[in-house]
């Protein structure tokens, strides 16, 4: 939530975060570099290389003694208390939405088709605008996809029964953050289908409700497009059994992968982990 660069102006970072638009300027050129760097750029006001400066090299050590004061720690309120304890919240402070468990047979028209190394910040943007609303599930909904298509979160809201999006490789690089997985399953997302993923946002998308998918053969990919219906019959049965799921597109169906565990299955059914959690505490 810093300051944004100037459109088609240069821009150093000392931190991982140089996806496109992260900045907070759409037409951005940010570079990472080492804290040095910036600070001799900082300095000299260019990108300089801080061995050219003549300055002596700062040498760093471990404190040999751990400074964490455990005094200034408290622990928590003993239960009976914590409940009568009054929760104040923000206005925007809402509480998580309730996720309906895995439909038995899924019909999803693919909403959105993107390529490859789609990160989670082009999913789900950061920045000052959006970043207030990290509390407010519903309002951050509206921002999804906004640097990819900003029709989307409209159209997504539109269909009742809800939707697919179709990937290409490593869908879901780059920040592991869960808003990701939980603001789209909120629009009503069910089904990735791609090429593969990248771990986390993987699992995310299993804790929220949505089911991952790869293409058994890769080809298959190219034979769909934006608007196409899946359709996955007993859908619990079909992974339960082993990798392969079928995938019906009209006349024609195409096999595709899982690789849940028996673990994730069961949360997937269960609408989230969330859900899993609560039914196992009850049952």
């Amino acid at each position: 939530m810093g300051q944004a660069p100037a459109t088609g102006r240069r821009s150093l970072r000392t931190v991982p975060r140089n996806f496109p638009g992260r900045s907070g300027t759409k037409e951005d050129s940010v570079y990472l570099c080492s804290p040095e760097t910036a600070t001799a750029s900082a300095l000299t006001g260019m990108i300089t290389d801080p061995r050219d400066l003549s300055i002596s090299y700062p040498k760093l050590a471990l404190l040999e003694k751990n400074t964490v004061n455990p005094e200034m720690l408290q622990p928590p309120l003993p239960i009976e208390e914590a409940r009568r304890v009054e929760l104040v919240k923000g206005p925007n402070v809402a509480l998580l939405p309730v996720l309906d468990r895995y439909p038995e047979t899924l019909q999803v028209p693919i909403l959105l088709v993107v390529g490859d190394d789609l990160s989670t910040d082009e999913i789900l943007p950061a920045g000052a605008r959006v970043l207030p609303y990290r509390s407010n599930i519903a309002k951050i909904s509206e921002f999804a996809f906004e640097g990819v298509d900003s029709t989307y979160p409209k159209r997504a809201a539109s269909e009742k029964a809800g939707h697919a999006i179709l990937a290409g490789k490593n869908y879901g690089q780059g920040s592991s953050r869960e808003h990701a997985a939980l603001a789209t399953r909120f629009l009503g997302l069910r089904l990735v289908l791609a090429q593969s993923f990248a771990r986390i946002h993987w699992e995310n998308l299993i804790n929220f409700g949505v089911l991952p998918l790869t293409f058994q053969n890769s080809d298959d990919a190219n034979s769909l497009s934006r608007g196409d219906v899946l359709l996955i019959d007993r859908v619990a049965d079909q992974l339960a059994k082993g990798a392969l799921v079928t995938v019906g597109i009209g006349e024609r169906s195409i096999r595709v992968r899982h690789a849940l565990s028996k673990r994730q299955r069961a949360i997937l059914q269960a609408g989230g982990l969330i859900n899993w959690m609560r039914e196992r505490r009850t049952s």
